[in-house]
């Protein structure tokens, strides 16, 4: 009630008639579907499992992700250029493929084949560690 007060006072009207229930009652509905809508379009959370140990990391452990880090970030600076700017677009910036492909000015088909593959090549490299280098494809942007 309090919003739909707020929402009426906050911009004057004029009415056609003298019974203020109807235009009331309608702007009271209308208030309450459109804050359904805005809960409807916010991300829901769950609260976790009372089990959370299996999830956290030992102290001992911290270099052991450092080190894990400093593969990944090896693996996809050994990418060629067009991967890699297709990777950092898409998963670390978080742009649409439609954004991505904007900005690099490619399609966005290329966007999604040079994503697919750089994610496949930093999953072999990180399996792997070997680094055997990628071939260059539709992806590699002549400079």
């Amino acid at each position: 009630m309090q919003e739909t007060f707020a929402r009426v006072l906050r911009k004057p009207r004029m009415l056609r008639s003298e019974d203020d229930l109807g235009y009331l009652l309608r702007v009271l509905r209308n208030t309450f579907f459109s804050s359904r809508r805005a809960v409807g379009r916010q991300p829901q959370s769950t609260p976790l499992a009372d089990d959370v140990g299996g999830c956290r990391r030992a102290r001992g452990d911290a270099a052991g992700a450092r080190i894990e880090s400093e593969a990944l970030y090896a693996a996809v600076m050994a990418l060629p250029n067009g991967f890699r700017d297709a990777l950092v677009a898409i998963d670390v910036v978080g742009l649409s493929y439609h954004e991505a492909a904007r900005w690099l000015r490619v399609r966005e088909a290329t966007i999604t084949t040079c994503l697919h593959r750089a994610r496949q090549r930093v999953a072999l490299a990180l399996l792997s560690e070997s680094g055997s280098g990628p071939q260059p494809g539709r992806c590699e942007r002549q400079r």
